[in-house]
């Protein structure tokens, strides 16, 4: 691109958000957040061209986000402050590889993130879970099957949501499309396997998803919607009497601390969850820790009490 032409900031990012979308294959709901982020610096700025992209006004959009309040007084949270910061980079390190004249990516620091704090349940809690769903129609087999299969491949909601019922279940592994369109291996326990075994038995409509929705007489009306899904798991959680909201992702991130509990390598453990990088796998690595200084609780230097 020649640099004679320095581009309205509006076409560069519909370029921008278009790349996204096709080159870079990011989910439709990733592009929107983008468009949603870079609309808010272009608002606040007032930028016209993309030369308009000064240090100066990145550091007053930074203020402004960091001063900014919702409607019950509470300020933005640290990261999605940073989000707004990663787009703007992003979008400088797209221009500046087009031979725009724009300022550095470089010269945009990114904030401190806090350390992620991962809520996990206890074990006993989660095995009372996994065994609620008791009855034999269609809505408890599909619960049954839904918390087995969660637990034993570590699936995000949206992955689960979309299984179709003719997948090989019964070789215990399954290729599944995550994030990025990319496609990894999960792997079914015999309990997993069973569970979806005894539930498709049961079912006797035509619909290709794997699981489905159910009218309160348990009639199907279509494929599972993820609010279905977080639902019945909250349910079920409270029945079991746990005192803290369960999730569906909690449930992926119990499988993640199972396997480093028991030894499994932190590469591993990437692979079964799609981590495209293993620093997001090491948010897990603190469980395991905490789990260690107990046992050096437990058993060191027990002969000087």
């Amino acid at each position: 691109m020649s640099h004679n032409i320095i581009m309205d900031i509006r076409a560069a990012l519909k370029n921008y958000l278009d790349y996204l979308e096709i080159e870079k294959n990011r989910s439709v709901r990733t592009t929107e957040n983008y468009k949603r982020y870079l609309d808010a610096f272009i608002n606040f700025s007032k930028a016209k061209k993309t030369a308009d992209i000064t240090e100066e006004k990145i550091r007053a959009f930074r203020l402004r986000l960091a001063r900014l309040q919702n409607k019950n007084g509470k300020a933005l949270k640290k990261n999605t402050q940073a989000y707004y910061v990663i787009a703007l980079r992003n979008f400088l390190k797209y221009l500046v590889k087009r031979d725009e004249p724009v300022i550095s990516p470089d010269k945009i620091e990114l904030p401190k993130m806090p350390s992620r704090q991962i809520e996990i349940i206890e074990y006993g809690d989660l095995e009372r879970i996994l065994a609620s769903p008791k009855k034999n129609d269609i809505r408890a087999l599909r619960d049954k099957a839904i918390l087995e299969l969660l637990f034993s491949t570590g699936l995000r909601l949206s992955e689960l949501c979309s299984l179709s019922r003719y997948a090989d279940f019964k070789r215990g592994e399954l290729t599944v499309r995550g994030k990025g369109d990319k496609l990894r291996v999960v792997f079914l326990s015999d309990s997993a396997k069973k569970a979806i075994k005894i539930y498709l038995e049961k079912r006797t409509d035509a619909e290709e998803k794997l699981f489905v929705s159910l009218t309160k007489s348990g009639n199907i009306i279509g494929p599972i919607t993820q609010r279905a899904v977080q639902r019945l798991i909250d349910y079920h959680a409270r029945k079991s009497g746990v005192q803290n909201r369960v999730t569906p992702h909690m449930l992926r991130h119990l499988f993640a601390t199972d396997l480093l509990m028991n030894g499994a390598d932190l590469r591993s453990v990437q692979e079964l969850l799609g981590h495209s990088n293993v620093s997001t796998t090491q948010i897990y690595t603190h469980l395991t820790n905490k789990n260690l200084r107990e046992i050096h609780q437990t058993f060191h230097a027990r002969r000087r009490k």
